[in-house]
């Protein structure tokens, strides 16, 4: 990824054992413009056009788990109960105070959400067809738990294949809250380089499909969004945080 000639750690991790990994600078092609496996892209993918990721950034490797909810939060919220399993049933607002909180006991101020660009880009992984493997939704199942192999649950964070950058369940197991407002008409009003979505909204986006969804959504271009205060049992979110902060 070209982090040791940048001086940066390729991975690392903090004191509660979230893992993240360096993701390079650089540009791609954000959101699709064509027909993919008989599935027309929805309004809000298009049009597709080419994004700069202007500086590196660290994502986290994984979901964040219960055990990492419960040791900030002091709680569990989520329906599929289990330590390695991704939190659920965490509004957009409820992720906020997350990272209020981590940031508090981390002595910092640099975890957040990624934004929209930065997920995708993140999940492409230097990619350009529907999925960062390929095309065909019939080859997600080593890299995904979604509609047609996770048994209607969440599972444990990471048993799946990793994409060529090192993260897991970028596709399946829950959706991921992104720090951005929705807009559907964003795609051709956005800048260029490093675009944080409109500066106001009614929802946040989210990404990444879920166990749920069937192949076919679980795409690097899928865009989903929800009211801030919404929860649900297929929705959590990965940290992400820039060098130097």
């Amino acid at each position: 990824l070209g982090g040791a000639a940048a001086g940066l750690a390729e991975e690392t991790a903090n004191s509660l054992g979230l893992e993240f990994v360096l993701i390079p600078a650089g540009s791609f092609i954000m959101g699709t413009d064509g027909n993919f496996e008989g599935i027309a892209p929805e309004a809000n993918e298009k049009p597709a056009h080419r994004v700069t990721v202007s500086q590196p950034f660290y994502l986290g490797k994984y979901e964040v788990t219960q055990a990492q909810w419960e040791a900030v939060m002091g709680d569990n919220p989520s329906e599929f109960k289990g330590r390695s399993n991704p939190v659920e049933r965490v509004s957009w607002e409820d992720v906020q105070e997350f990272i209020r909180q981590l940031n508090e006991m981390e002595k910092t101020d640099k975890y957040r959400l990624p934004t929209e660009a930065e997920w995708e880009y993140a999940a492409r992984a230097g990619s350009t067809g529907a999925y960062s493997f390929g095309d065909d939704p019939g080859e997600l199942g080593p890299y995904a738990w979604h509609e047609g192999n996770s048994g209607g649950t969440a599972h444990p964070a990471g048993q799946k294949a990793p994409n060529a950058w090192g993260l897991y369940d970028m596709y399946g197991n829950v959706l991921e809250w992104t720090q951005d407002w929705y807009d559907e008409n964003y795609y051709a009003v956005g800048p260029p380089s490093d675009p944080q979505g409109p500066p106001t909204g009614s929802y946040r986006v989210n990404r990444g499909g879920n166990w749920d969804y069937l192949a076919g959504y679980c795409r690097s271009a899928n865009r989903n969004f929800y009211p801030p205060d919404y929860l649900n049992n297929d929705l959590g979110f990965r940290l992400a945080f820039s060098p130097g902060r």
